[in-house]
C-alpha cells in the first residue's frame, strides 16, 4: 500500500480501491495529514459527507488556522446543509487570510447559493478590489447584480469581465438547484440579506464543484484546491476555464 497508488486510483476514478489504501495508510500511519486530506476528499467525492466531514474535523484539529483545511470543511458543510457552520468556517478563513481575493470569491459564491445576494456583492467587490484583473469575480458580480434586477450594473461588470477574458464568459446559472435553509445571521460585522428559506432540495455535488471550481483562478495560492476539485469530479468549469 503507498500514497502514489492510491492517489492514482483517486484520480482515475476507482474511489473504492483508493479508499481502501487510504484507510489502510492511516491505519499503519495515525496522523498523517495528506492522508487524512485526501481520505476526506474522496469520501466527499464518494457522497460520504459525515465521514468526510470527520477528516477534516481531524485536518482542522491539527492545524486549526490552516486556511486551506477550513475551506475544505466549509465545503462539507455546505454539501451536508449545515449552512450556517459552512458560512462560519468561510467567515473564519477570511479572517485569518484578509488578503487573498480567493477568501472573499469562494464565501461571495456561497453567499450566491443560499440567497444572500447583497452580502455576496459585497464579497465579490472586495475580491477585486484584491485583485482588479480577475475577470470571473466580475463576471460573477455582474450574475449576482442580475439577480438582483440591476440590469445597468450587471452588464457594466460582464463588459468588464469580457475586457480582462478576451471572450465573452458564459452567464447562466438558472440550473444551479435551491440548498438546505438557513435561518441563522451570518457572523459578519454587518448582517446583510437574510439567507434564503426555501425548502430544501437534494444537492447536486457534480454540478456544485464544478461550478465552484470557475471560481478559482489563482495559480499560487488555489492551484491544490482546484486540482482537488478537477481530479474529484472529472468535470469542466461550467464558466470561465
Amino acid at each position: 500500500m503507498n500514497f502514489e497508488k492510491g492517489l492514482h486510483l483517486y484520480k482515475n476514478g476507482d474511489f473504492e480501491s483508493a479508499l481502501a489504501i487510504f484507510n489502510a495508510l492511516i491505519d499503519q500511519e495515525q496522523g498523517n495529514a495528506q492522508y487524512h486530506l485526501y481520505r476526506g476528499r474522496l469520501l466527499t467525492r464518494m457522497g460520504k459527507g459525515p465521514e468526510a466531514l470527520a477528516d477534516f474535523d481531524l485536518l482542522v484539529a491539527f492545524e486549526p488556522y490552516n486556511t486551506d483545511y477550513i475551506s475544505d470543511r466549509s465545503v462539507v458543510l455546505h454539501l451536508l446543509g449545515q449552512n450556517e457552520e459552512a458560512l462560519q468556517e468561510l467567515d473564519r478563513a477570511a479572517n485569518l487570510d484578509p488578503n487573498n481575493p480567493y477568501r472573499y470569491s469562494s464565501r461571495a459564491y456561497f453567499k450566491d447559493r443560499v440567497g444572500d445576494f447583497v452580502g455576496a456583492i459585497a464579497d465579490y467587490e472586495k475580491a477585486i478590489e484584491l485583485d482588479p484583473e480577475d475577470a470571473i469575480a466580475y463576471n460573477n458580480l455582474g450574475i449576482v447584480e442580475e439577480k438582483l434586477g440591476r440590469k445597468e450594473k450587471a452588464q457594466q461588470n460582464f463588459n468588464k469581465a469580457d475586457a480582462l477574458a478576451g471572450y465573452p464568459p458564459k452567464k447562466e446559472t438558472a440550473d444551479l438547484p435551491e440548498i438546505g435553509t438557513a435561518k441563522a445571521t451570518p457572523a459578519t460585522a454587518n448582517p446583510t440579506r437574510p439567507l434564503n428559506t426555501a425548502p430544501s432540495k437534494k444537492m447536486n455535488v457534480n454540478h456544485y464543484f464544478s461550478t465552484l471550481t470557475a471560481l478559482f483562478t489563482d495559480s499560487t495560492t488555489r492551484k491544490e484546491f482546484t486540482s482537488y476539485l478537477k481530479t474529484l469530479f472529472g468535470s469542466k468549469p461550467t464558466k470561465n476555464s
